[in-house]
């Protein structure tokens, strides 16, 4: 949202707003985003277009008590839900802060271009060797949004061959940190502000 959208809005869609971007909403995110946003929530919405959210739900919970089963619940939480957990916190997190950093650019129709959106709304998250083996070179998230047909493992040959997509949104793990805080777009800044730092905000309640 912008932040007119955000003052203009009822309180129950601002306080939705909140909701979807609070930091334990990240760190639930394998509730939040795994099981409800990505297989229950398109499954009750589109149900023959989206069956397989279904079936992705209906296999982990499978898996889930064939874990029951074979350990018990010591298993399921030990070698499904805390891997999950950690996972989906990690993926959750890196993708909000892929989508609302400082220098992030948001266009309205008139001045959208496809290129301009791949490079000037996501970011280049600079990463080790190691993070990047375990995130699949999500890092470079400017480059697959330009092209999304690029296989991850040839991501850093693109980065290699195009030397000018090193500096587009750049961003290190650390300073991703203070990504978390960015919640609406303030279009007189044209940056992402705080919803403590933007002019004039109005909190529900």
């Amino acid at each position: 949202m912008t932040k007119e959208q955000f003052l203009k809005s009822s309180r129950g869609k601002q306080w939705g707003y909140l909701f979807v971007r609070h930091p334990l909403t990240i760190l639930f995110g394998y509730f939040f985003m795994f099981i409800y946003g990505m297989c229950i929530n398109p499954f009750l919405n589109e149900p023959r277009k989206h069956w397989d959210c279904f079936l992705a739900l209906v296999v982990h919970v499978g898996v889930g008590i064939g874990f029951f089963f074979w350990d018990g619940w010591q298993a399921v939480i030990m070698a499904q839900t805390i891997p999950h957990f950690i996972a989906f916190a990690i993926g959750t997190y890196l993708f909000y802060a892929q989508h609302n950093f400082p220098d992030v650019s948001f266009s309205d129709k008139a001045g959208w271009t496809y290129e301009k959106a791949a490079l000037e709304s996501s970011s280049f998250m600079k990463t080790n060797s190691i993070m990047a083996w375990f995130t699949a070179n999500i890092g470079y998230h400017h480059i697959h949004h330009l092209n999304a047909r690029i296989p991850f493992y040839r991501l850093p040959e693109v980065l290699r061959d195009h030397p000018a997509l090193r500096e587009v949104g750049r961003l290190n793990l650390w300073d991703s940190l203070a990504c978390v805080r960015l919640a609406l777009w303030d279009e007189d800044r044209q940056r992402m502000v705080s919803f403590r730092d933007a002019r004039a905000l109005r909190t529900p309640g």
